[in-house]
């Protein structure tokens, strides 16, 4: 293998903002910032989500980003800050990069992922 995951998320870090746990539990409620919830439906059932999420799992992504697609989502257009997340961090780094090589600028992603959230005492919503 060339390439392995490990080096594609150093590659997508090094590429990408990463907001701290601090920094993204002050933007709760905030209408600038859009938090995007990239984990599978089934984690999102089990362990809960950050408040206000919009749920985006990562197979799905470039389709709900893109406004050409039938499945767009608004919030992916709406000029707020996406503040993406998964578990720890290594998926959300792989799916910031990509909205940003889509053209999204205003894309960041939470160090750390929901478990440093949940570690934080952030608050959690069940689904």
């Amino acid at each position: 293998m060339k390439l392995g995951y490990k080096q594609l998320v150093a590659d997508a870090n090094a590429a990408v903002k990463t907001w701290t746990v601090a920094d993204a539990m002050a933007a709760v409620g905030k209408g600038d910032v859009a938090f995007i919830d990239i984990r599978e439906p089934d984690e999102l059932a089990r362990d809960g989500v950050i408040p206000g999420a919009e749920a985006a799992p990562r197979g799905m992504l470039e389709f709900y980003a893109d406004p050409e697609s039938p499945y767009h989502k608004p919030v992916f257009s709406s000029g707020k800050t996406l503040l993406l997340y998964c578990a720890s961090a290594g998926r959300s780094a792989l799916a910031a990069k990509t909205l940003k090589d889509m053209g999204l600028d205003n894309v960041a992603h939470v160090g750390g992922g929901f478990k440093a959230w949940v570690a934080a005492s952030g608050p959690v919503e069940k689904k």
